[in-house]
């Protein structure tokens, strides 16, 4: 994952995590990269003086609370952070493809309020913004199962 520092056309300043800069202009393009203060689509790129690398070239160092196997690094970002934006995303309800239509339902007040994660079309988020449903897009490296 790359960490871009980014702006949008009122000057709100915030990071966005992409696979790779051809992910980030794709996305940009297509009208998916948002800020997060003022929902503005017109978002550009930062000038950052840091450097970010996908993966360390040494062992990172291992801790108990996570098996071997899933250790994982995610660059310029603490990995107890990590490990509580997992923690976190584990302690929400998958719905899957049902997401707009349970997000609906919640906003609605047709269900009692829950945290919910789930897969939505660019047009079904457009429409769920439209409606003034809040929601965000989760980077991958949140997502994956690491149980």
């Amino acid at each position: 994952m790359i960490v871009f520092d980014l702006t949008c056309s009122h000057g709100h300043r915030f990071e966005g995590w992409f696979a790779s800069s051809d992910d980030f202009e794709q996305q940009a393009k297509a009208v998916m990269v948002r800020c997060p203060v003022c929902d503005d689509a017109s978002v550009a790129r930062l000038p950052s003086a840091k450097v970010h690398v996908g993966r360390a070239t040494i062992d990172a160092p291992r801790t108990t609370e996570e098996p071997e196997a899933q250790k994982e690094v995610v660059s310029g970002i603490p990995d107890e952070l990590v490990r509580k934006l997992r923690e976190i995303v584990r302690n929400t309800e998958n719905v899957g493809n049902r997401f707009p239509e349970e997000a609906r339902k919640i906003h609605y007040e047709e269900v009692p309020n829950r945290p919910i994660r789930g897969q939505a079309s660019k047009d079904e988020a457009d429409a769920l913004r439209e409606e003034g449903i809040d929601f965000t897009a989760l980077p991958p490296f949140l997502t994956r199962d690491h149980h």
